[in-house]
């Protein structure tokens, strides 16, 4: 149980897939102009992380042991899948958010933090339990680096900032200094 826990809180502190690894920065800096938006996009994320990790698992597990350079291909077209699957759900279902997302709703396909995810899993050596676990903690960990992005972008363009520094130089600053901020929980940790 404490290896989960710890593979959890590395995976949504420790080694966050956005501002440790720099994973899925077109998302990140391209969908987190309102708090509303970020959260929905980062919970599809999430979710899309967990069928993945479940999917590659069983990829990993029972086909490519056979054929195993057939592994890239294999996470690439489970992810596609469940990426047009959420869009369709979301389309259904809140047409307003799926307005809202636009061409970052596609992109979720190509979010190199969900490939990253199925890879780092395999190389880890994952069980089913801990890619969900780790699937998990990165998802949720991909929203709240959106999530806290948003709100520090909210509160920048209610703030008196230097006409020099407005637009994308300030959230890159934002993001780096989240990004500096997330690498003290490495060494919080590690005295643990």
């Amino acid at each position: 149980m404490q290896d989960l826990v710890w593979i959890f809180v590395s995976a949504l502190l420790i080694n966050n897939f956005v501002l440790s690894y720099f994973l899925g920065l077109c998302p990140f800096l391209g969908v987190s102009n309102s708090l509303e938006t970020s959260f929905r996009l980062g919970m599809a994320t999430t979710f899309v992380m967990l069928i993945t990790a479940l999917c590659s698992w069983v990829l990993n597990t029972y086909l490519l042991i056979y054929a195993p350079y057939l592994r890239l291909i294999s996470f690439i077209v489970v992810i596609a899948s469940t990426v047009q699957f959420i869009e369709m759900l979301v389309r259904k279902l809140s047409p307003a958010l799926f307005r809202a997302l636009g061409i970052f709703l596609p992109l979720i396909t190509t979010n190199c933090a969900i490939l990253g995810l199925a890879i780092f899993a395999t190389n880890k050596s994952y069980g089913l339990i801990e890619g969900l676990v780790y699937a998990l903690g990165a998802g949720l960990g991909f929203t709240l680096a959106m999530v806290l992005l948003a709100g520090l972008r909210e509160e920048s363009e209610l703030s008196d900032v230097p006409a020099l520094i407005q637009g994308t130089a300030m959230n890159l600053i934002i993001a780096g200094i989240l990004s500096m901020a997330f690498m003290g929980f490495a060494g919080l940790f590690s005295a643990a």
